[in-house]
């Protein structure tokens, strides 16, 4: 487990991952709350859920960094088999 939250704090995921969380998080609040936000519809609740909108992508991204750098990394000349 330390290893994991070593590779998910480093600086090179934490920057990847919000990154994507940006963009894709906008994405998607644009796709789910755009009428309630231009309808002049914010609530506590909604604000809360857009910033959970946020955080799916950068735990995804994260988790997959996590998964990606704890892979063994093949020889050269390996592949994978076909």
């Amino acid at each position: 487990m330390g290893d994991a939250l070593r590779i998910a704090t480093s600086k090179q995921v934490v920057r990847r991952a919000l990154g994507y969380a940006v963009v894709v998080g906008a994405i998607l609040i644009t796709i789910n709350h755009a009428d309630a936000i231009l309808r002049g519809e914010m609530d506590t609740v909604r604000a809360l859920k857009m910033g959970l909108t946020v955080l799916v992508p950068y735990a995804v991204s994260t988790l997959s960094s996590v998964q990606a750098s704890r892979q063994p990394t093949p020889s050269p000349g390996e592949g994978p088999p076909g």
